[in-house]
This record gives C-alpha cells, structure tokens and sequence, in this order.
C-alpha cells in the first residue's frame, strides 16, 4: 500500500525580515518530496505578490483544514502561533513556529534552517507535545468570544479606559479564594507561564504539567502572589471598579465586560499538538532564552 504524500499548511502574517524568502525555502523543500502544499488565503496573496507561483489551495479560519494534514507551518513570532490556533481549533494538527521574530518560546525553529522542518520530520526526529488551553464561559453574549473562546497561553482580565486599580472577585470550584486590588489578573496555561505571567513574576512551568497560573498584575494588596492550581479548577471572577467596564482578553482578542458581569474560566475540552524537534526541546528554549547557559559556573 502506498504511503500518500505529506500534507502541510502554511500561515504567516508578514514578509519583515525576509520571511517570504524562508517560505520559498520550505517551499521547495515539500516540492522535492512531492508534498501537498496549502497556504492561508491572505498569505497566499501576499506571496503571489512577491514570487511567481503556480496555483496551490488555500484555506480560512471558516473552512479549508482538516484533520489529515500532517502538519501547520507558522511562520513569524508566538503571537503568530496564537493566531494560528484560531485556524486549527480542534482539528488535532501539530503545529510547528519557524521564528522570523524575536523572542520565541513557541516559535523556536531558526528560519535561516528552515529546510530541517520537513527534513526533521521525515526522519521522525521530533515528539508531539499536548498544550492545553483554557476557555471562558458566560452568561452575556460577546460577539468577540462566540466561536473562539479559547485560549492558549492566557485569560486576562485588566482596567480599562481608566489608571485606577479594579477589584476582581476570585472564587476557585464555588469556594471563594479573595479579591485582588490590581491593574488586572491573568489565568494562564503552562504555555502562557513564559509569556505575560512569568512577566508579572508568575513561574515558569514545563508544557506538560496539569496545573493553570492566576497572577495578578501589578497587586495593590503587597502580599497577593502567583498562585498555582490544578488544571481541572473551574475559576469564577467578577470584577467590579470605578468606570464601568473592563476588559477580557483571550491571548491577542480582546473583549469590553460591564463591570459585574461572571466569567466561567476552565479548561478547554481539547489540546493543541506542538511539534518539539529533539533539536527544539522546551528545555534548549529555556536556556536559549531565558539566558540560563550564559552562568560561567556551567
């Protein structure tokens, strides 16, 4: 029986930097072995700008995807990712970053090797990571939210319109834990720990620990601290303050809730597949990074 040939999708959302030269490259690389190439519908165009191409499907947030493609190609920093998984959803595709960014805890793989992506791949030289999410819940219909619900590194609650602290009621599984005085609160995944958490002090936390982060930010009440929980917590917040709305953000999408207003936040129900390159470990990126290797003692 014959094996059927790889089946890839590429997204992207800028040519800054030379990105469009690396997609060329990787382009080419899934040419060689005969691969099925589909591209995002608006990286598609902007592509077709720049190059002579020849006809390759596209696809949408709406429709396009499936669950047999082997494998998502994001190319540009981990806001790219973030946005990617707006894309991918529940359709179980392991996704990979080629990083045309800065710092990159998700989008880790060098674009100037960007050839090794495939080549890697075939080898079977990696291992797929599960990243959980997490999702809110309410009452009140919010346009922003309906379809997309979900995020992957974090749930933010933050003032608005306003440089006063707001209040924001926290209860964990109906039993209520306090209320912050901040500029805001994040509930953030493992994935998320690396992100604007581990700015605001919160850990750092491996990708596969069953736990969720809820950090405050910037904390009025001195001795509020990162606090760390299981993942099958369900998280109840209200938020009141002196304007009358705030806002909720669900990695990059953004929302405005009336003060007053529940949020049920919760693990999502499904996972996103990272592709962890043995070149890539989590461990690597942290060094790489978080310039743990730079201690002349190691």
């Amino acid at each position: 029986m014959s094996k059927l040939p790889m089946k890839v999708a590429i997204y992207g959302l800028t040519d800054q930097d030379n990105t469009l030269d690396y997609v060329m490259e990787l382009l080419d690389e899934l040419t060689t072995i005969g691969a099925q190439t589909h591209f995002e519908a608006n990286f598609y165009t902007l592509l077709s700008a720049n190059f002579d191409l020849q006809t390759y499907p596209t696809f949408t947030q709406e429709e396009g995807l499936d669950s047999s493609f082997d494998m998502f190609v994001s190319f540009g920093g981990d806001g790219t990712i973030l946005r990617a998984i707006t894309y991918i959803k529940d359709l179980g595709i392991p996704v990979v970053g080629v990083n045309t960014g800065r710092l990159g805890f998700l989008a880790t793989f060098k674009k100037e090797e960007v050839r090794k992506v495939i080549q890697e791949f075939q080898l079977g030289a990696y291992s797929i990571v599960e990243r959980s999410l997490v999702e809110v819940h309410t009452e009140f219909n919010i346009p922003e939210f309906k379809t997309l619900n979900f995020a992957l590194n974090e749930i933010t609650v933050a003032r608005k319109d306003t440089t006063s602290m707001i209040r924001v009621e926290t209860h964990l599984n109906d039993q209520y834990l306090t209320s912050y005085w901040a500029d805001g609160l994040i509930i953030s995944t493992p994935t998320g720990s690396t992100g604007y958490s581990l700015s605001c002090g919160g850990p750092v936390i491996t990708p596969t620990a069953k736990s969720l982060v809820i950090t405050p930010i910037a904390p009025h009440n001195l001795n509020a601290r990162p606090l760390v929980i299981s993942d099958d917590t369900t998280i109840r917040l209200r938020v009141s303050g002196r304007e009358d709305s705030h806002l909720v953000s669900l990695d990059s999408r953004i929302a405005t809730f009336d003060n007053g207003q529940e949020i049920s936040i919760k693990k999502a129900a499904f996972s996103i597949k990272m592709v962890e390159y043995t070149s890539q470990s989590f461990l690597q990126t942290l060094r790489n990074k978080l310039l743990w290797g730079e201690d002349r003692r190691n």
